[in-house]
């Protein structure tokens, strides 16, 4: 289960260091560039997790995690040199998937740590926006939680399906915990599933 559990949690940097990658393509940023956004979308939300939880930070413990970006970010680039352009949907998808991947891994990671059900699912939520939140920033974009699109309230229902189920079966929370992210979020993107926008009053709505 450990060794799962491993794996997952790499997959789930190697997919946000491919969002950060294809961020960085659409932004015509230079190697050093796709090189701190694959990072910083990878491993800014464990980072702050661990941090906040008072754990080792994961990728300080583990450097192994920092070879998975580069090998995420070199394989992105060479499959982008084979396009002339990335379409907005496949960087919003390859976000939703590690979305989907951080939001059970933060939960779970804090659940092995002790913490209470609602603690695991603040701390699932913010391991998988707050990468996403710093990598917007940098460039210059409204971070993708700010907006009404459904964000954050995806991984809040995916980490709390995750805590509800771990107590009867953790593997299986795990997968449906991270689906029903996934699925949410890519609803969200599908069909524009938002939360009510607040506006001035007697603005434009």
């Amino acid at each position: 289960m450990e060794l799962l559990l491993y794996i997952v949690d790499h997959l789930g940097v190697a997919v946000f260091a491919v969002a950060g990658t294809l961020l960085a393509f659409r932004k015509n940023l230079d190697g050093f560039g796709v090189i701190v956004l694959a990072a910083v979308t990878a491993i800014g939300g464990g980072t702050l997790r661990d941090l906040m939880l008072d754990l080792p930070v994961f990728w300080v413990h583990d450097p192994i995690y920092l070879y998975t970006i580069a090998a995420a970010a070199v394989l992105t680039i060479l499959w982008l040199r084979l396009r002339d352009y990335i379409h907005q949907t496949t960087l919003l998808v390859a976000d939703a998937v590690g979305v989907a991947f951080f939001t059970v891994m933060g939960a779970q990671k804090a659940m092995m740590a002790g913490f209470s059900p609602l603690i695991c699912v603040i701390m699932g939520t913010m391991s998988a926006c707050f990468g996403g939140m710093l990598r917007d920033v940098l460039v210059r974009d409204i971070p993708m939680v700010l907006k009404g699109e459904l964000y954050a309230t995806t991984c809040l229902v995916g980490g709390s399906v995750y805590v509800v189920m771990v107590e009867f079966t953790p593997a299986l929370a795990l997968l449906v915990g991270g689906l029903t992210t996934l699925l949410m979020r890519l609803g969200a993107i599908r069909w524009q599933w938002t939360l009510t926008v607040f506006h001035e009053h007697g603005g434009p709505r």
